[in-house]
């Protein structure tokens, strides 16, 4: 049969039958959208490590219907690469985080800066973190990936110092700092965090509060870049330098 790998989500309790049926949204995208034939090859996930290989029994009413040839689980990635994100302006904070679950980050984190121009708070706050962890969950189908990053609520500066202090390891990206994050030794094991600022910086308060907690300030390079592309940059050279990407 023809193969095609497919980014196909579904509960772990439906891939745990031997013929699956990819029902709702996610079974009509398939049918209509993709337009997966019978014999073709569909991988399944459950976003939580588990995958299914499959292949593709026919269309049914509202879905599809696949016929599962394999299981296997993919353990949690470690070190873990957890991404602080001050909010940006406008659908830059969409772009970030699209951006970062592609390349493999694990977890990410609104943080409420100081100078950040968003506010997220009742019912725009909701709105607003739906958004990111839609766009998660659709930018971890589309890179093919075993583990949707968690999307956390938004965090007070307060939250993160506590996040910074649980870590195994923890960066705020400063482009004037003396160290820099190509060169410092990082652990073998556990969580790498790093703290994203807004457009406007961080504030001396933020940054002293971040040192104290544990963390160090650390350049990317000669280049200043957004923040909504920083986080992305960050975690490729972590990933690359971890060894997660070897």
């Amino acid at each position: 049969p023809t193969r095609r790998s497919s980014d196909l989500l579904a509960d772990r309790e439906a891939l745990g039958s031997d013929v699956v049926l990819l029902s709702g949204a996610e079974g009509r995208h398939a049918a209509t959208v993709r337009r997966l034939r019978p014999g073709e090859r569909a991988d399944v996930t459950d976003g939580a490590g588990l995958v299914t290989e499959c292949v593709v029994a026919g269309p049914v009413e509202g879905g599809l219907e696949l016929i599962v040839q394999a299981r296997r689980e993919v353990p949690r990635p470690d070190p873990a690469i957890t991404v602080v994100q001050a909010i940006p302006k406008g659908d830059r904070g969409e772009l970030a985080v699209e951006e970062m679950t592609e390349v493999g980050v694990d977890r990410i984190v609104p943080w409420a800066a100081a100078r950040c121009v968003p506010v997220w708070q009742g019912a725009r706050g909701e709105r607003s973190l739906a958004r990111w962890r839609l766009t998660a969950r659709e930018a971890a189908k589309q890179s093919r990936r075993a583990w949707i990053p968690e999307v956390t609520p938004v965090a007070s500066a307060g939250q993160v110092a506590e996040l910074i202090g649980k870590a195994a390891c923890a960066m705020v990206l400063e482009p004037g700092a003396a160290a820099s994050l190509g060169r410092l030794s990082l652990p073998e094991s556990g969580d790498l965090l790093v703290v994203v600022g807004p457009e406007g910086g961080i504030t001396g308060e933020e940054g002293t509060a971040f040192g104290a907690a544990g963390a160090t300030a650390c350049r990317l390079g000669p280049t200043v870049l957004r923040t909504s592309t920083a986080g992305t940059v960050a975690a490729a050279i972590l990933l690359t330098r971890s060894g997660r990407w070897s």
